[in-house]
């Protein structure tokens, strides 16, 4: 599998990245290669076409739906339905909680003659329960946020091996973090707290809690995400540091992982 960060910024964009948005890359057996997104946050669809036209993903996964994971799916309703080479054939499954639908056409307005419906097959996760999309199976787990959240366990299998990518999405320490991610070959795991600044519990982690997480599951790679743009990626990573001894990272927009 192949892990493009198209945007990395926590809760809003910064000056060098788009809110969270992750490109998950990797070919089926005939050798078609199938691309999802790992949540659409605001201001990601400009720097997703670096990699790709809208009309060649084959899923959006939601995280949880605040703007900053989701907002730029209204753009990409946009870009799908109306391209003047026509319109996508079929519609793109889109994954999220149990009320994606309505939260999606309120963030577009909602205007007569603009259904998101026509575009997006959204369906709901169910946790625990695994969908399989091209080559990747998918289980998804609630997780700890103020809303409804998830956290995704991205399996890719092959006679030689099954790689495997845990994405946190946003969460505070939960066992059900520690089940997704055990023995992984990267988590992905959010950090936008720091230790001693944010006291805020069941929001999100800190480098130190995304370590011992890390640790606890037996993962290979621990990379960071989701820092906000007051957060030194220094102090993160001193953090993490702390915690988990395997090889450890704070990514950065335009990076690429081989899994």
């Amino acid at each position: 599998m192949k892990l493009t960060v198209v945007g990395c910024a926590g809760s809003f964009p910064g000056p060098a990245s788009a809110a969270s948005c992750y490109l998950l890359e990797a070919p089926d057996e005939a050798g078609r290669v199938w691309r999802v997104l790992l949540d659409l946050g605001s201001g990601a669809l400009g720097p997703l076409q670096r990699y790709l036209a809208p009309d060649q993903i084959d899923a959006v996964l939601l995280s949880h739906l605040h703007p900053d994971h989701c907002v730029d799916l209204c753009g990409l309703y946009v870009a799908l339905r109306y391209n003047p080479a026509g319109p996508a054939a079929g519609k793109l499954p889109v994954y999220g909680p149990a009320d994606t639908s309505a939260r999606l056409a309120a963030l577009y307005g909602g205007e007569e003659g603009n259904d998101l419906a026509e575009v997006f097959d959204v369906r709901e996760w169910q946790p625990g329960e695994a969908i399989r999309i091209g080559p990747f199976s998918v289980v998804p787990r609630r997780v700890d946020h103020p809303v409804e959240a998830y956290g995704m366990r991205i399996e890719r299998r092959t006679p030689a091996r099954t790689a495997v990518l845990a994405y946190s999405g946003d969460t505070d320490s939960c066992p059900e973090l520690i089940t997704l991610a055990e023995g992984a070959d990267i988590l992905l795991a959010e950090a936008a707290f720091v230790e001693g600044r944010d006291t805020s519990r069941h929001v999100h982690l800190t480098g130190l809690r995304a370590g011992e997480v890390a640790t606890q599951a037996g993962v290979k790679q621990l990379l960071l995400t989701h820092l906000p743009v007051w957060t030194d990626p220094v102090t993160t990573l001193a953090e993490a540091a702390t915690s988990f001894e395997g090889e450890c990272r704070v990514v950065s927009a335009g990076d690429v992982y081989r899994i």
